[in-house]
């Protein structure tokens, strides 16, 4: 008895300690090198309401998602029905989800190339006067939807590679309901820089520009079929004046940023001003190199969200993969460029629904008020216990405090982030901590009222005991664990800490203070017990 109880000791003393060790970093930054090498922990981060930030509840433009993807098809479909020389009068892509098909010939050329590669089209009753066939092509309910939710996992994935870019620490970035997205970015200190960054779409595409066209009858409205105008914005540098610069291009994009492999700034080593250099996956190359090979002497534009950033000359074929974008930029937006460039185009426009800042000053707030609520409450169980229950008192006491330090070292080892309701979690199990004690001693003074020894009534106080503490235990961690799964942002953070200090609860109350009254009631002459 004596050698598993020395056993027990030495392994709870061992788990303690540990835990303390895993809380250092959280309470002090002067530690040894070696510490964090050996010790697999980082400290406690704050939430977005302890240490301040921007809190950012997004939506997913679905529509225009689809939009794009019927344009595509629309473009394809142009493509295929040149190749069969179809004679096409009229094609375009109308509302969201439906396409006009005007065209001469043989209407069954047509509906075969529906059937073979456009399935995903539903043809809608056709009309023809002189051999001239009119027709709508309306995009499937059930491609629109898997559209519409492509384009949400796409976004949240691409802003959580952008935010992770952007190096804020401890970023809460997770769906909410069908199409809204919730962003938490704590200790973020410059909220307007974060949103450009977020809500840029960064659709990169290369068009070729139209030469041989007139822009000044194009801005007259006079626009060449296949071509469209986009404009570039110069900034003067002597004077700081904007001016909105027309380009005449092809309307085809001939590439576009899918085929990105990587983009970094770099400084231009004659004027020092910086700018982004892209470099291409195998096939991106192979493609740039063929499009470069087959239009020299014409000009590449370089489009950025319909945003022309600069018009180069193609004065020969360029193998290597590798392309700039140029534009008297400032490092800092060069840098972003370079983020949102790497992390992918968002398939959709995103809109803010809601933006709120808080402020370090409230998150300095609620800290004080959150621990100065959990060292009252504490302090009023620990007087409480002692008043009450006398040494045993003491005893659920060390559990007590060990059960507050499991926890926190759980959040830490588990790099969890405490909020506000996190700290009201911690409380909540500081409860559910004494109420196990409260169980365990009323059951042992029942046993010595009925004239049993010591050891008999910590036998039986403890067995009587548990099955009541394990049921009160397991219905609050399963209601945490249904919290956490179905629950967001703030929930989630009570959820965790309120489970972790669940399952610390019953090490400690159970496990922690029956290897102290057995210490107490094996020694010699223990014939009572202060409780």
């Amino acid at each position: 008895m004596l050698k598993s109880l020395r056993w027990k000791i030495i392994l709870y003393a061992a788990i303690t300690v540990f835990a303390i060790l895993l809380l250092l970093p959280t309470f002090t930054s002067e530690l040894p090198p070696w510490f964090m090498k050996v010790i697999p922990t980082d400290k406690i981060h704050l939430g977005l309401d302890l240490q301040g930030g921007m809190y950012l509840l997004l939506t997913v433009e679905g529509d225009k998602a689809v939009e794009s993807y019927v344009e595509q098809i629309k473009n394809n479909l142009k493509d295929e029905l040149k190749e069969r020389g179809i004679p096409v009068g009229k094609l375009e892509a109308e509302k969201p989800d439906r396409i006009v098909l005007e065209f001469s010939g043989a209407k069954e050329k047509v509906d075969d190339l529906l059937s073979q590669r456009f399935t995903m089209l539903r043809e809608l009753p056709t009309s023809g006067e002189g051999g001239i066939w009119k027709t709508q092509l309306v995009l499937d309910s059930r491609e629109t939807d898997f559209v519409r939710k492509r384009a949400i996992d796409q976004a949240l994935e691409i802003i959580r590679n952008r935010i992770d870019q952007f190096g804020v620490s401890e970023p809460e970035i997770t769906l909410q309901g069908k199409d809204e997205i919730l962003v938490q970015l704590p200790g973020i200190r410059d909220p307007q820089r974060a949103i450009n960054l977020i809500g840029q779409t960064a659709l990169l595409e290369f068009k070729l520009v139209d030469d041989e066209g007139n822009i000044d009858e194009a801005l007259k409205g006079s626009v060449p079929s296949g071509d469209v105008i986009l404009y570039q914005r110069s900034v003067d540098p002597q004077t700081g004046a904007v001016r909105r610069v027309p380009y005449l291009l092809k309307e085809k994009t001939l590439m576009t940023g899918e085929f990105i492999k990587d983009a970094r700034v770099s400084l231009d080593s004659q004027f020092h001003e910086p700018y982004v250099s892209m470099e291409f996956t195998d096939v991106g190359a192979k493609l740039f190199e063929q499009i470069t090979g087959a239009n020299v002497k014409k000009r590449l534009a370089i489009i950025l969200d319909n945003n022309v950033y600069s018009a180069p000359e193609i004065r020969e074929r360029i193998p290597g993969g590798r392309a700039q974008i140029t534009g008297r930029f400032t490092t800092e937006d060069a840098n972003d460029l370079a983020v949102v460039l790497r992390s992918g185009a968002l398939p959709a426009p995103v809109k803010i629904l809601e933006q709120r800042t808080v402020g370090p000053s409230l998150g300095q707030d609620s800290i004080h008020k959150g621990i100065v609520s959990t060292l009252i409450s504490a302090a009023a169980v620990v007087l409480f216990m002692i008043v009450y229950y006398k040494f045993a008192g003491v005893i659920a006491d060390v559990a007590l405090v060990l059960n507050v330090v499991l926890t926190l070292a759980a959040l830490a080892i588990f790099r969890a982030t405490l909020t506000l309701p996190g700290i009201a979690g911690l409380v909540l199990s500081v409860g559910m901590a004494v109420d196990a004690n409260i169980l365990i001693h009323e059951r042992i003074k029942e046993e010595l009222r009925f004239g049993k020894t010591i050891r008999a009534a910590i036998d039986q106080g403890y067995h009587r005991a548990f099955s009541a503490i394990i049921d009160s235990n397991l219905t609050t961690l399963i209601s945490g664990i249904i919290l956490y799964q179905f629950g967001t942002g703030p929930v989630k953070g009570f959820a965790v800490t309120l489970s972790i200090g669940i399952l610390a609860n019953i090490f400690t109350a159970v496990y922690i203070t029956r290897v102290i009254f057995d210490f107490v009631s094996l020694r010699p002459g223990a014939k009572t017990l202060s409780i």
